[in-house]
């Protein structure tokens, strides 16, 4: 039975999730990839892969096979009956021992967009465990998500010693300085969307580099943007600091980013 009402479809492994299999799941211990799917497709499909793969070998000894994923994201899109969705994939061990296999549940839910920009961000001296991996359990995260909402900010920019700057709260920054794309070098999560987007800049052959930037530098900067997989947004204050948004190397990564390619499951 198909559905495209606006409540999720969970599956388990291909199975209508079900209290006693989500069980292992609410143990807090896991990982997972969130993504959007427009015709059936998504951006970067073999990075989301090599994701899970990678992160399901750290945290539990086993790998998550890129052709397993990709069939129960297929399996469940079916179900829900929905080319354009949102996906999220946990990936959980429901035997607690090292190498035992792992599953995966696979949520769709109605397609989403990242609100349009420009964006005010707000600093917290805050850098999320285990940075590298996009594990579950983002209380910190969602809790300062919402202090920023409070202050009329979209977003909350987390940082660390010396006002060192990693990534959003759910998003990646990057700068701009002349006609180059700054990432920041620090404990952070390589999203899936900046992945595509070095990619698509290294086509371009747009410079990049990776350094060291603190809140003192920004005012330095020509411009900022911020990013995951519901889209892109331009920065145009963090704190009381201002940051340019017409610099014309946004104007272009937009436009690389709404290039992007979207592949097949």
């Amino acid at each position: 039975m198909t559905t495209t009402s606006a409540a999720p479809v969970m599956e388990i492994d291909g199975a209508p999730a079900t209290a006693e299999t989500l069980a292992p799941v609410l143990a807090g211990y896991g990982h997972f990839t969130a993504m959007q799917v427009r015709g059936g497709r998504v951006r970067g499909a073999a990075l989301h892969a090599a994701r899970l793969d990678a992160a399901s070998r750290e945290l539990f000894g086993t790998g998550m096979d890129g052709g397993r994923f990709r069939g129960l994201v297929r399996h469940a899109l079916a179900s829900a009956g929905r080319a354009d969705a949102s996906v999220r994939v946990n990936v959980f061990q429901p035997k607690e021992a090292p190498g035992a296999p792992v599953c995966a549940l696979v949520t769709v839910g109605p397609p989403a967009a990242m609100e349009q920009g420009p964006y005010r961000l707000k600093s917290v001296s805050y850098q999320r465990p285990v940075a590298h991996l996009k594990h579950v359990g983002g209380f910190g995260q969602g809790y300062h998500v919402r202090r920023a909402a409070a202050e009329g900010c979209q977003e909350a920019l987390l940082t660390g010693p010396d006002g060192l700057i990693a990534e959003g709260a759910v998003t990646n920054i990057g700068f701009v300085e002349g006609g180059t794309v700054v990432w920041p070098a620090a404990p952070m999560l390589r999203g899936i969307t900046l992945q595509v987007m070095e990619r698509e800049l290294t086509a371009a052959g747009v410079p990049q580099t990776g350094r060291p930037v603190r809140l003192a530098d920004v005012g330095g900067y020509d411009g900022a943007f911020v990013l995951n997989s519901r889209g892109m947004a331009v920065v145009r204050a963090i704190d009381t600091t201002a940051v340019p948004v017409d610099a014309e190397l946004l104007t272009r990564i937009r436009a690389l980013y709404d290039a992007a390619p979207w592949d097949a499951f």
